[in-house]
């Protein structure tokens, strides 16, 4: 569901499209369940038998459940379709029906503003499908993106990292109920990385249902609920974010196992490994 060029995930060139997509009104609280089970009441169910860009097959036998309360990680190596599959889930794909935009908030990957606005402008733009101009949900999603104190510099002149909080803060100001981005740690050191992670999993545990693509498998692991495997556009697995690391593994071409070297870890420690 980004921006494509030939050789990438998908394309931006629009195409074919087969499936059905479906988005049930939602419900706060939902608890997580097992991928394998039916859709329910605030679900978005997706079901793709063949998605093709520019005459060109990017999906293929897609069935995916997306619920609240859980963060869905899309993973895989380039040109498996990660981004179609996150277009698809947001409607932009030709033959899906519209999305209300107050409901859905969908960030593409390297998404810029290339308007001198300032920070806080940038994010009031989430405000647009609302039709109106609250600055409390704004001033929350600075906040929750660790930017309120950049509110009046303008966006081109802060870092690339920055920038990417504040298309964050856009799509956070919306408060939808289903959040799609692409790479939405693109671009952010480690520290700012783990965090913006970290106010993923909350806002899903919240109620909300959060989906993203992620290359870092190792973010995926530590802060998503559910990762989803995609290897040459079809889904290779589906399951609990530590239990996909085979999967993951296979799909990219690497061993998998413990990592005796040091790393960084998160302030927060509740997600650590055992």
């Amino acid at each position: 569901m980004k921006r494509e060029r030939s050789g990438r995930d998908g394309a931006e060139d629009e195409g074919d499209r087969v499936g059905m997509l479906h988005h049930h009104p939602p419900l706060r609280g939902a608890s997580i369940r097992s991928a394998a089970q039916p859709p329910a009441a605030g679900d978005v169910f997706l079901s793709l038998p063949t998605i093709s860009l520019n005459n060109r097959p990017i999906l293929h036998d897609i069935t995916l459940t997306i619920r609240p309360g859980e963060l869905v990680a899309v993973c895989g190596p380039n040109g498996a379709g990660k981004s179609t599959l996150l277009r698809a889930l947001a409607g932009l794909l030709p033959g899906t029906p519209p999305r209300d935009p107050r409901r859905v908030a969908y960030l593409p990957q390297g998404a810029r503003c290339a308007w001198g606005l300032t920070v806080a402008q940038v994010a009031a733009l989430g405000r647009i499908p609302h039709h109106d101009s609250a600055q409390l949900p704004v001033t929350h999603a600075l906040q929750s993106c660790g930017i309120l104190a950049l509110h009046d510099r303008r966006v081109d002149r802060i870092s690339g990292g920055e920038a990417r909080r504040a298309m964050l803060a856009r799509a956070f100001a919306t408060e939808p109920d289903l959040f799609l981005l692409d790479e939405p740690t693109a671009d952010l050191d480690p520290a700012a990385a783990q965090a913006i992670m970290g106010l993923l999993r909350d806002t899903a545990e919240a109620g909300r249902a959060v989906v993203i693509v992620q290359h870092a498998v190792d973010l995926a692991i530590r802060y998503a609920h559910r990762m989803v495997v995609l290897k040459s556009g079809r889904i290779a697995a589906d399951l609990p974010a530590r239990e996909a690391l085979p999967a993951a593994a296979a799909a990219f071409g690497l061993p998998f196992g413990l990592d005796p070297e040091p790393r960084l870890l998160p302030r927060d420690d509740r997600l650590a490994p055992p």
